[in-house]
């Protein structure tokens, strides 16, 4: 059971989502206080020093939090907008990786095509 566990775990599949959690929790951390500590306070000056996380009602004794509802829509915007970029700028580097990789297969393609061109010219 030991062995199946550890072949489990040591799949690369499994590795690269356990850093891909790891990553994207800090990453969820920056992005947090960019949007708490930068934008927010920003945009709380723009409207007149209003905080949306002090943004509520009362409602028969229970005090209802809108404004904290509001940060987390804008934190999540924030988040995925952020998330997008990023998968984004992978993407445009794979690609270009792949281009490189089969330009240098068709080159070698061609060479072999070539020398074979050549061969069969000398006969």
């Amino acid at each position: 059971m030991w062995n199946d566990f550890k072949n489990f775990a040591m799949r690369g599949n499994v590795l690269d989502l356990a850093v891909g959690v790891i990553i994207g929790a800090a990453f969820g951390k920056i992005v947090s206080s960019l949007v708490d500590d930068v934008i927010m306070p920003l945009f709380g000056l723009l409207l007149g020093g209003i905080h949306f996380k002090n943004l509520s009602f009362t409602f028969n004794d229970t005090k209802i939090m809108y404004g904290s509802f509001i940060q987390s829509i804008v934190d999540f915007l924030i988040i995925a907008f952020s998330i997008f970029i990023f998968i984004r700028f992978v993407n445009r580097f794979k690609k270009q990786e792949e281009k490189k990789a089969e330009i240098s297969e068709v080159d070698s393609k061609e060479k072999l095509l070539t020398e074979i061109r050549d061969l069969l010219k000398e006969k």
